[in-house]
């Protein structure tokens, strides 16, 4: 069950967190060619030395766009993916994409492969967001997709490693959350790579 007080704390910081975000894309409209630089950093990191399937996300609004980190994981022989909700309760699908390839409306009307596409479990996935802290917590637009395919990937044993991409301006002291709320391994910023706190 929902925490009434933990609710209104996400949306009073979901609208400080748009609002922000919003500021900060146009500040530093080149973060997403910055934080394409530290990608290799990220991967180091994460202990990621052969190329696998790394998961993004097509940019909405002002999200920090991953098409740029994407273009240079191709040269370097990654292959990408994006998220499809094809049960609106259940976890998210990943399908293989390539940038040109046509895409369609998934069930919440964002762009995502055709179900032609391969089914594929991604080596890493990239995650966009509103705000983040360094414990991991991510605070999202609250449809709980990712929480439930994070979830679900625990459970079935196939972890990879769970990112978000933002601002760095997007940091918070502290994020609400709740038991369902899943935690990121860590963000990449135009900052550089932050490793989330294992102690919290």
């Amino acid at each position: 069950m929902t925490d009434p007080a933990l609710a209104s704390q996400k949306a009073a910081l979901r609208i400080d967190a748009r609002n922000r975000r919003k500021g900060l894309l146009i500040e530093h409209p080149e973060a997403d060619w910055m934080a394409a630089d530290h990608a290799e950093a990220m991967l180091v990191a994460l202990k990621l030395t052969r190329p696998g399937v790394m998961a993004i996300y097509k940019a909405l609004g002002a999200e920090i766009d991953p098409r740029p980190m994407g273009d240079i994981m191709i040269k370097t022989g990654w292959r990408l993916a994006l998220p499809s909700v094809e049960d609106p309760d259940g976890p998210m699908v990943f399908r293989t994409w390539a940038p040109g390839e046509r895409l369609a409306h998934d069930l919440t009307g964002l762009p995502a492969p055709l179900v032609a596409a391969p089914e594929v479990r991604p080596d890493i996935i990239i995650t966009p967001l509103l705000a983040f802290d360094r414990a991991g917590r991510r605070l999202g637009q609250g449809g709980g997709h990712y929480d439930r395919t994070f979830d679900a990937l625990r459970e079935a044993g196939k972890r990879p490693p769970f990112i978000g991409m933002a601002f760095s301006g997007q940091e918070y002291d502290a994020v609400p959350h709740e038991p369902h709320d899943q935690r990121l391994d860590g963000f990449l910023t135009e900052a550089g790579y932050i490793a989330a706190r294992k102690d919290d």
